[in-house]
């Protein structure tokens, strides 16, 4: 891809998985209208990180005890503005307690 100025223009797209707390969701959705992203898909997931061994504080059935409800995101941005929607991600979703997530960055194939 050509920019309109003759010069090359790197046209790949990353694959941004985001695991965000649930309640986050809703914030992180209104932050991302104005980004420049390419796609994005909504699931809910499941499951547990470095505070599996601090699981009982959680009241309820034995699978809530196994896992932790969670939010995945998976985000397609050109890779010109990947740091710039990672530091939107972080900057919405990080509360700086155990248990807010993971940002994963996967190269598109």
């Amino acid at each position: 891809m050509e920019s309109p100025k003759g010069q090359a223009v790197d046209s790949s797209c990353k694959l941004i998985l985001a695991v965000i707390r649930p309640h986050l969701v809703e914030s992180l959705l209104d932050g991302l209208k104005l980004a420049p992203i390419e796609a994005l898909t909504i699931k809910e997931v499941k499951g547990f990180g470095r505070q599996k061994n601090m699981l009982d504080q959680y009241s309820g059935d034995d699978f809530d005890l196994a896992f932790l409800p969670k939010v995945e995101l998976s985000i397609w941005v050109d890779t010109l503005r990947l740091e710039e929607v990672l530091e939107l991600i972080e900057s919405i979703c990080k509360t700086g307690r155990m248990g807010d997530g993971k940002i994963m960055v996967i190269a598109d194939t």
